[in-house]
């Protein structure tokens, strides 16, 4: 008996749930990053082009 109430608290912890999250955003942004690498790469070579362009202007 002793241990099923150990079991029940231990589920109804949730100190490491924050933890946990974190970690699970950043992969998930990691994995967005290695997909759409070609993309992300064109899109700030084009804006610093741009910025480029526009700094001679002036």
């Amino acid at each position: 008996m002793e241990r099923l109430k150990g079991f029940r608290e231990f589920l109804k912890e949730e100190d490491g749930m924050g933890t946990v999250e974190v970690i699970l955003i950043i992969v998930v942004l990691v994995g967005l990053v290695v997909v759409f690498k070609s993309q992300i790469s064109a899109i700030v070579d084009n804006l610093f082009e741009k910025i480029t362009s526009q700094t001679n202007r002036i």
